[in-house]
């Protein structure tokens, strides 16, 4: 038998979600900036490109956090 679908702490788990990604950026960051010299370019912008992403992600994750509050 399926468990019951409960989205009571999809706020918080959705916030949790946020403040992952954000510190993941931030590590990412800094990273970046302590080991830029001993990188190459192709791992620099891989970097990047993942934060861009995780950008993204926050975006949606946001949206989303705004329709369950209005729920």
């Amino acid at each position: 038998m399926p468990k019951p679908d409960d989205r009571s702490n999809n706020p918080e788990r959705i916030e949790r979600a946020i403040g992952n990604t954000l510190q993941n950026m931030n590590e990412a960051e800094d990273y970046l900036k302590a080991h830029a010299d001993a990188m190459s370019e192709e791992q620099k912008q891989q970097i990047k490109e993942k934060n861009k992403r995780r950008e993204e992600s926050i975006e949606g994750f946001r949206e989303e956090l705004k329709d369950e509050v209005n729920d």
